[in-house]
């Protein structure tokens, strides 16, 4: 068990690129810093369990909760003042806390389904579940449901906006059934018209 743990946890680190814009820093996680203008700042450093990192030049930067892109931000603006002008820093995260791999790997996220379906609620899904496979997991539709207006409401963690994107499960239209879902994401099946 523990071998496959290990397995998902590499596969994990290799997805960082594609993770890193939304992956928010952790107490334990490694960053790796550079500062582009000074090589011999380049280094590895761990996020302490307050969530900040010690940086030369910079002391005790609190980074726990923030995007690798809002971290380097805040780098090289404590950075500034050591240079003629404001440094490029980067960071990235090149290992994950063991707190942070279960998130990644083994715990399940929330999609809540309602409306004209068999077991509407929450459903614990696995990571990479489908539209399909979740609406399959709560019983699939009754004999009353809107398939062809099928709705996936989305909020953006950026900006807080939902988004409404609608599946046509009969036509095969819209998005794709083979949506991943994302964890908070609301399945609402609606109930169909007289002549739908």
């Amino acid at each position: 068990m523990s071998k496959i743990l290990s397995m998902l946890a590499a596969v994990a680190l290799l997805m960082l690129p594609q993770l890193a814009a939304a992956y928010s820093i952790a107490p334990g996680d490694t960053l790796q810093v550079d500062v582009l203008e000074d090589p011999g700042l380049n280094r590895s450093v761990l996020v302490l369990p307050d969530g900040s990192v010690n940086f030369p030049g910079a002391g005790p930067v609190s980074v726990g909760g923030k995007t690798p892109a809002a971290a380097q931000e805040l780098i090289a603006s404590r950075l500034a003042s050591e240079f003629a002008q404001k440094p490029s820093v980067y960071v990235s995260v090149v290992g994950l806390s063991p707190e942070s791999q279960k998130d990644l790997i083994e715990r399940p996220k929330n999609i809540y389904i309602m409306g004209e379906i068999n077991q509407p609620g929450i459903v614990e899904a696995e990571r990479g579940v489908t539209l399909l496979q979740a609406i399959a997991q709560a019983g699939g539709f009754t004999r009353f449901a809107a398939t062809k207006r099928v709705e996936l409401h989305r909020v953006d963690p950026q900006s807080g906006r939902e988004r409404i994107y609608v599946y046509d499960y009969r036509n095969n239209r819209g998005i794709s059934g083979a949506t991943p879902l994302a964890k908070g994401d609301v399945i609402v099946i609606p109930e169909r018209r007289l002549f739908e």
